[in-house]
């Protein structure tokens, strides 16, 4: 009971900031939750701790966006039109290319990367997180950061 209350706020702030949909990630912290009791009931259950279930909400979080399949489906001429009269095309087409850039890299780099800068984790957090010393994590940061802009096309720069 102590881990749950020490995880969920984790757990449920990793889906929430990548959904955008509460109903969503609540549903997401809930399968997460249901795993972790899963593996608990294993003859050898696994060190179930915040770091793992942070990537088991990895799997969880991928495998909801593998089940979208309706994800592109949408036809464009069917999409409404914005009510918002200001154009937030730029943004969105550097967030598509830095998903698409982040997609290429390595897991380790991912993982660092979208806890460091999409989770807002400090590096000691991310260190615990992953598992690593905070040096390790910092080194991990900077050559994942470094593939990035690698990938990243020429005259772009993500915001």
């Amino acid at each position: 009971m102590a881990l749950y209350d020490e995880a969920l706020p984790s757990v449920y702030g990793y889906f929430v900031r990548r959904c955008g949909d509460r109903g969503t990630a609540e549903d997401l912290t809930s399968e997460t939750f249901l795993a972790a009791m899963d593996a608990a009931r294993k003859d050898v259950p696994p060190a179930i701790s915040v770091p793992w279930l942070i990537g088991v909400a990895r799997h969880k979080l991928a495998d909801h966006y593998r089940r979208r399949h309706d994800r592109f489906s949408v036809p464009v001429a069917e999409l409404p039109e914005p009510v918002d009269p200001i154009d937030h095309w730029d943004a969105e087409l550097d967030r598509i290319v830095a998903e698409s850039v982040l997609a290429r890299l390595p897991e380790h780099h991912r993982t660092v990367l979208a806890l460091r800068y999409m989770d807002d984790c400090s590096v000691p957090e991310c260190a615990e997180l992953i598992g690593r010393t905070v040096h390790a994590t910092e080194a991990l940061l900077v050559r994942a950061r470094r593939a990035f802009r690698t990938h990243y096309p020429e005259g772009g720069t993500p915001s």
